[in-house]
């Protein structure tokens, strides 16, 4: 769950600095690297949303934290045990 977390941690923040370009330079890299809108970039805007979804459920699957692997969250699990 640590991985899956991540890949959408770095997803959703390529997501967000893409459509900061799109916002501020109208220029979207997504098309530009995919040479144009085709399945290549739908695929990847596919995947975006996905991941955007994903860190909108994660917290809520693992009671209330985004799982990065920190060493606050096993602190944190270790004293509720006890």
């Amino acid at each position: 769950m640590i991985i899956a977390n991540y890949i959408a941690y770095i997803l959703t923040i390529i997501g967000g600095l893409n459509w900061g370009l799109v916002g501020i330079f109208n220029f979207d890299l997504v098309n530009f690297i995919c040479m144009g809108r085709n399945a290549g970039s739908i695929i990847i805007y596919i995947l975006i949303m996905l991941s955007a979804i994903w860190l909108i459920i994660s917290p809520i699957i693992s009671r209330g934290m985004l799982d990065l692997g920190c060493q606050y969250k096993k602190a944190h699990d270790e004293k509720s045990k006890e």
